[in-house]
């Protein structure tokens, strides 16, 4: 890299700089900085979903996969997920932005004070608190890599570099800052993935050999199911993928309760799973070209930097190198948000009561929370070695733990699932959280799939048959709530649902 490639570098920063300034007039309150005053535009909230749903990991970790297995990353990761985001464009994305019309919410988990009991609300609360911390800190190690790569840094201060950026933005801009700024990244994405396609069949000989590439390339690389990615393992990553992405990853639910109406969220949702179905391919194309023009790599999770490096003329670099940052930023931002905003509506006024009042949250202690919880992935990014590194944290940590978490969160906003009360929330999470402690340090000689499956299969029965069995009559206040989400409805104060409901409901 040269003073081209670091002045690209810089004007990135001034752009963040200049959209989180702006922000800033916008975040008056702590509606404005978790939920957008609930004013966000559809195809904002829909780019924001899309490049929140994913990290810097994805040009490390996946480009690995890209690069030793070929086309089966696509077909467990990408498409999956729209489809998954299809689904829940009817299903969720609606419905969380209802939430927010009918309870004034502002963080995911604030309803289920209502839907279940406080201390239902506050296990998965601090639960995925602590989930996200381990995930947020993979993403951190994973930037930290390619900044590596590219300039020759320690990767601890790249990690600082990225975080303190991270920072700036997200305690001083709220969800507006996050947002924007996605957009902003998308367009520097978009212009970088494209020159790396152009810079990758240039050095093949040209467009068609893009589409060639499959006939020199072991015949593994186009088969959809190997080891250890076999069909077991992609239904069940298809399963967390539909309760991840349509809200069960906290940052992604705050897009949709953004929205203006269930209609705008349901538009957002429409548009990110478009963009997963499409864009990844020309994300990917460079990397599973890698192999042909770089063989023998020692280490596959730098190919795709390497080929920026080799490929691309200076000036070109750093802005491939940017859009691989915006990633990390992008999501870990938004986690910050997402994380704070449960901390400050959930967590603090159940522990502390007298102090924090359910419903209400201050503007300085929101930002205080998200400079810590940013701090803190830090510190575990730094020691990212430690959990089985970036690739073991993302997809066996967060794919074994987000079922049982998210799965009382998703299903609770639905009301086919009406009789499945507290007792079947906390049971279904206790018996998922602990099925993969078994599965991952008891038999830790099962394959992958295993790992992955056995925590959100075993939630997902026992929520639904706890449910199927309960014979106790459903509160009415949680039949009012699944009642109120099921279409759009005048948003007048007198649809709004009563603020005594924000209260807690023991029983």
């Amino acid at each position: 890299m040269n003073v081209l490639d670091y002045a690209v570098m810089a004007l990135y920063a001034l752009m963040i700089v200049a959209i989180t300034l702006w922000a800033m007039r916008k975040v008056g309150s702590t509606r404005d900085f978790f939920a957008a005053g609930g004013k966000m535009p559809w195809w904002l909230s829909g780019v924001s979903h899309h490049m929140s749903g994913y990290s810097a990991a994805v040009f490390v970790a996946y480009a690995a996969v890209a690069y030793n297995m070929g086309i089966t990353i696509y077909f467990w990761w990408a498409f999956p997920i729209s489809i998954a985001v299809l689904i829940g464009s009817r299903l969720f994305a609606p419905r969380w932005a209802r939430l927010r019309i009918h309870m004034n919410i502002e963080s995911p988990m604030e309803y289920l004070s209502t839907r279940y009991n406080v201390p239902t609300q506050m296990v998965l609360a601090w639960s995925g608190v602590l989930l996200k911390t381990f995930d947020v800190g993979a993403k951190w190690a994973a930037i930290a890599v390619i900044i590596n790569v590219f300039t020759g840094l320690d990767p601890l201060i790249g990690i600082c570099i990225s975080g303190a950026l991270s920072l700036f933005y997200t305690v001083m801009g709220g969800l507006w800052a996050d947002a924007c700024n996605d957009f902003g990244q998308f367009v520097v994405q978009f212009v970088a993935a494209i020159v790396m396609v152009v810079a990758v069949a240039m050095h093949l000989g040209g467009f068609a050999e893009l589409f060639t590439i499959w006939q020199h390339l072991p015949v593994t690389h186009t088969e959809i199911v190997q080891e250890p990615y076999t069909l077991g393992f992609i239904l069940a990553y298809f399963v967390i993928y539909t309760l991840s992405y349509n809200g069960g990853t906290w940052n992604l639910a705050q897009r949709f309760i953004a929205a203006p109406a269930g209609r705008d969220a349901r538009k957002a949702a429409l548009l990110s799973a478009a963009l997963y179905l499409i864009w990844p391919l020309i994300l990917f194309w460079p990397m599973w070209a890698a192999p042909l023009l770089f063989p023998n790599l020692s280490d596959p999770s730098r190919s795709y930097s390497v080929m920026a490096m080799e490929l691309l003329p200076n000036g070109l670099i750093g802005l491939v190198l940017v859009a691989m940052f915006t990633h990390t930023l992008s999501m870990t931002s938004s986690d910050a948000n997402a994380i704070t905003a449960v901390v400050t509506r959930d967590i603090l006024p159940g522990m502390l009561p007298r102090r924090f009042q359910r419903g209400k949250s201050s503007l300085l202690v929101a930002r205080l929370t998200a400079f810590l919880f940013i701090i803190t992935t830090l510190i575990i990014a730094m020691n990212a070695s430690r959990f089985g590194g970036v690739l073991s944290l993302l997809i066996i940590w967060f794919g074994g733990l987000v079922g049982p978490i998210s799965i009382p969160m998703l299903l609770g906003l639905l009301p086919a699932f009406r009789r499945s009360g507290s007792a079947a929330a906390l049971v279904s999470w206790a018996v998922g959280v602990g099925a993969f402690f078994c599965v991952k340090f008891i038999f830790n000689d099962v394959s992958t799939a295993t790992q992955v499956a056995a925590p959100v299969l075993s939630s997902l029965v026992l929520f639904v048959v706890m449910g199927w069995l309960r014979r106790a009559p459903v509160r009415p206040e949680v039949d009012t709530l699944l009642a109120a989400l099921n279409q759009d409805q005048d948003m007048s104060a007198s649809t709004r649902w009563p603020q005594s409901h924000n209260a807690s409901q023991e029983g």
